[in-house]
């Protein structure tokens, strides 16, 4: 499954600000075909969104936010997406309902192509299990704050913890559907202690990766998501004495005074996940 420690977003109509995205070290680049282009610029977007999946894709991972599914760009967005053999993923904002993910799927056919959902009304919030259970295409659900704030009359600058309750349950649904979940972005470009402080938040209630804005994030991001040469020591260590205990007959081993079981082992094979180079 593609790593999203750092994701960053850029414009699909700006090919300046694109192809600097796409040159960068973001583990993925959302080209954005929805709040970033104005309805007139909706068709031309998408053709350019194509051309650079078409230049880039073979060697980064690239995704597309289409228009939500009820918008009158979406079908052509979609049907776009599907022609797209080396497009990673499809980011559905604004996905309300398990229907969104399911017509989403319909008309992406027999693409290669993934899914990810992006929640940011009281409703998706709702019933993100129902939505991470849809489709075996998803790959990832991600929390959109600015949206959800405008909708629940909440100011989207308060402190991180604010969101602890709608944290835990998107993680929730995507631990059970064994999707990941990524952060929304943070709504400022500056790689400040704000922004760090956010992004260890979200990192220490078990997401795995971000969303960002502009680039001076993106290095910060990723050091925050990858686990240290510690934990991932750690994590081998555990992952051996287990294997040496299955191979002894063992059900259970010790290490440095702590009992392992198979809970462990999941989590030492996330560790090493995201930090696998």
């Amino acid at each position: 499954m593609q790593r999203r420690r750092a994701v960053l977003v850029a414009p699909a109509s700006d090919d300046r600000k694109a192809r600097k995205a796409l040159a960068s070290i973001a583990d993925e680049v959302v080209l954005d075909l929805e709040d970033a282009v104005t309805p007139a610029n909706k068709d031309s977007a998408r053709a350019a969104a194509a051309d650079l999946v078409a230049e880039f894709g073979a060697d980064r991972a690239i995704s597309l936010r289409v228009n939500a599914i009820d918008t009158p760009w979406a079908a052509a967005d979609l049907a776009a997406c599907a022609q797209m053999p080396t497009l990673t993923s499809v980011v559905l904002p604004k996905a309300d309902s398990p229907a969104d993910l399911r017509s989403a799927d319909e008309q992406l056919g027999r693409a290669p192509v993934r899914l990810q959902a992006l929640l940011e009304s009281p409703r998706g919030i709702r019933d993100a299990g129902a939505i991470c259970a849809a489709t075996n295409r998803l790959d990832a659900v991600l929390i959109g704050y600015a949206d959800l704030a405008a909708s629940l009359g909440r100011s989207s600058g308060l402190p991180m913890q604010t969101w602890h309750v709608v944290q835990d349950s998107v993680l929730l649904a995507a631990r059970a559907a064994g999707v990941d979940v990524i952060d929304g972005p943070h709504l400022t470009i500056a790689d400040d202690d704000t922004f760090r402080d956010a992004k260890r938040w979200v990192r220490d209630l078990g997401f795995d990766g971000t969303w960002v804005i502009h680039p001076a994030q993106l290095q910060s991001a990723i050091e925050i998501f990858t686990p240290d040469a510690a934990a991932v020591e750690d994590a081998r260590r555990v992952l051996d004495a287990l294997e040496k205990a299955a191979a002894a007959g063992a059900g259970a081993a010790e290490l440095d005074g702590r009992m392992l079981d198979e809970a462990l082992a999941v989590s030492a094979r996330r560790v090493l996940a995201k930090g696998a180079e």
